[in-house]
C-alpha cells in the first residue's frame, strides 16, 4: 500500500500526532520516496505540527492561506469546484515545502495544508456530489483527492510516493474525500470504553456494518451508494492503540480490562467480516499486547515527548533528552520514555 487515511470516529486519540510522527520518521528512512500529509482536518494539527509546532506555525498558515490560489487544500477543492468533473493536472500551486518554514523536516516530506476554510466549503462540495447531471456526479466528487494523489505522483515524477491522509473524526464530505483516497485506514484508539464504541463507529460508517437495531440505515449508508457507483473504500489496515498507561513498565490493570474488550470486539467483527481488512488472514488480537509489527501495534505513553515534539514541530529522529523551555514551561526529556516510544514508532513506521 502506498496511501493511508488516519482516522477514528472519535477525538482526541493522538490521531494527527501519530501522522506527524510517521510521516516525518518515515520521510526520514527513505529518502528516495516523496511524502505527502494531506490535511483533510478544519483544525489543521497535523499542518501546525509540521510547519514549526503549535508557537511557530502561525505565519507560516497565514501565508499560505493568503496566496492567489491558497496553497492549502482547500485551495485545490476550491479549484475543483469551480470545475466539478475535470482533474486538474497541475497541483503545484496548493504543494507546501515544510522544510522553508521548519528546517527540521526532511527534505522529502511535502504538505497540502490544512485550512479552516474546508469547513465553509464543505456544503458547496456536498451539493455538487448531489447534482443530477452527470449521472456520475456523487463519484467523481468523492474521487477529487484521489485526483489530486494522481496528480502528486505526477509531479513527484520518478521519485517513489507515499501518501498520509489525516482526516477529521467527523464522517463530512471531506473526510469521505480523503477516505476513498486511501488504500488502507489508520485507526489510532486509547484505552478507553469509548474507544470500542468508536472502533465500531468505524466499521459501520465505512462498510454498513452495524447491528439489528441500527441495520435499516445501512440501506442508505456512505456504504451501499459506494458498493453501487463502484466508488473504492479502503480496507482496515492498522489499528494502533495509543497513550498506553504505565505501571511498573506494563500497562495498568484498568486499561489491560479495557484492551481485552477491545480485543474482543476486533476478532469478533474479523471473524464475521475478514474482507474489510487489509490482511484478512490474520487476527487482529495476535499483536494486542507486545508490539510488533502486525496489524494491531501499541504505542506507550508519551505525554512530555508530545508536548516537545507537538509545540516545536520536532520530528523523533531529531529529539535529544534534557531539558527543554516551551515557552515560559520547562520540561524533562528522559532518554527512557522517548527511546520506548521510538521504538514503538520505529515498529509501526516498518509496517508502512
Amino acid at each position: 500500500m502506498s496511501s493511508y487515511a488516519f482516522w477514528n470516529n472519535k477525538g482526541g486519540v493522538g490521531k494527527s500526532f501519530l501522522c506527524f510522527v510517521a510521516a516525518a520518521e518515515y520521510a526520514h528512512r527513505h529518502p528516495d520516496t516523496d511524502v505527502y500529509v494531506i490535511d483533510l482536518c478544519p483544525q489543521a494539527n497535523v499542518s501546525e505540527t509540521i510547519l514549526g509546532g503549535y508557537l511557530n506555525s502561525p505565519k507560516a498558515l497565514h501565508s499560505l492561506s493568503s496566496k492567489t490560489p491558497r496553497a492549502t487544500v482547500a485551495g485545490y477543492l476550491e479549484a475543483r469546484l469551480n470545475s466539478p468533473f475535470r482533474m486538474i493536472t497541475d497541483v503545484s500551486p496548493y504543494v507546501c515545502e515544510p522544510r522553508e518554514f521548519n528546517p527540521q523536516i526532511p527534505e522529502n516530506l511535502r504538505l497540502i495544508c490544512g485550512d479552516n476554510l474546508l469547513e465553509i466549503i464543505s456544503e458547496a462540495i456536498r451539493q455538487t456530489s448531489q447534482l443530477s447531471i452527470p449521472n456520475d456526479a456523487w463519484k467523481q466528487v468523492l474521487n477529487w483527492i484521489r485526483d489530486l494523489t494522481i496528480s502528486l505522483r505526477i509531479y513527484s515524477g520518478e521519485r517513489d510516493t507515499v501518501f498520509l491522509i489525516d482526516c477529521n473524526p467527523s464522517f463530512a464530505i471531506y473526510t469521505q474525500l480523503g477516505l476513498v483516497a486511501a488504500e488502507g485506514v489508520v485507526v489510532p484508539f486509547t484505552a478507553e470504553e469509548s474507544s470500542l464504541y468508536a472502533i465500531e463507529n468505524v466499521v459501520a460508517l465505512l462498510y454498513g456494518i452495524t447491528d439489528p437495531n441500527t441495520a435499516p440505515y445501512a440501506k442508505i449508508s456512505f456504504a451501499k451508494r459506494a458498493k453501487e457507483e463502484g466508488v473504492s473504500v479502503p480496507k482496515l489496515y492498522a489499528f494502533v492503540l495509543n497513550q498506553v498507561t504505565m505501571y511498573k513498565s506494563r500497562p495498568a490493570s484498568a486499561s489491560l480490562a479495557i484492551n481485552k474488550m477491545i480485543q474482543k470486539t476486533l476478532n469478533d467483527i474479523h471473524q464475521k467480516n475478514r474482507h474489510i481488512f487489509a490482511n484478512p488472514k490474520d487476527l487482529p488480537s495476535n499483536s494486542f499486547i507486545e508490539i510488533s509489527s502486525e496489524s494491531l501495534i501499541e504505542i506507550p505513553a508519551y505525554h512530555a515527548v508530545a508536548i516537545v515534539a507537538a509545540t516545536t514541530g520536532t520530528p523523533l529522529h531529531k529529539l535529544k533528552p534534557g531539558p527543554k523551555k516551551i515557552g515560559e514551561q520547562q520540561v524533562q526529556l528522559y532518554p527512557e520514555p522517548l527511546q520506548r516510544y521510538r521504538d514503538a514508532l520505529e515498529k509501526f513506521v516498518n509496517y508502512l
